[in-house]
């Protein structure tokens, strides 16, 4: 079994460092800490095993399925993968709504 790169786009990177700030904001650096080491561990889990996400059901009623997902805790990991790696294209908060998300970052500019 061949192990894939796992490449963190911007703009996922920025939503990790989004989530650090509120976490730190609203409990506490350890808490915010703890999540951020916790959500880099699923994204390096995808070396390994990355057809194991399923489709976002959101983009995939839209017929979009060239990205998955993994889920921890409240957080979406979405990614697609390549022929050598896997992408890591945004990490959310799944109590949040992902069209909206999505569509605010399209109008930004950057779509992960």
């Amino acid at each position: 079994m061949k192990d894939y790169d796992v490449v963190v786009a911007p703009e996922a990177a920025d939503d990790l460092v989004g989530i650090h700030a509120f976490i730190t904001e609203t409990d506490s650096a350890e808490r915010a800490d703890h999540v951020r080491e916790h959500v880099l561990g699923v994204c390096a889990s995808l070396a390994a095993l990355p057809g194991r996400g399923h489709h976002p059901p959101e983009l995939a009623r839209l017929g979009v399925l060239e990205y998955r997902e993994l889920h921890w805790k409240p957080f979406r990991v979405i990614y697609e993968v390549g022929d050598d790696a896997v992408t890591i294209h945004a990490i959310l908060d799944a109590r949040r709504d992902l069209q909206a998300l999505l569509r605010e970052r399209l109008l930004r500019g950057g779509v992960g």
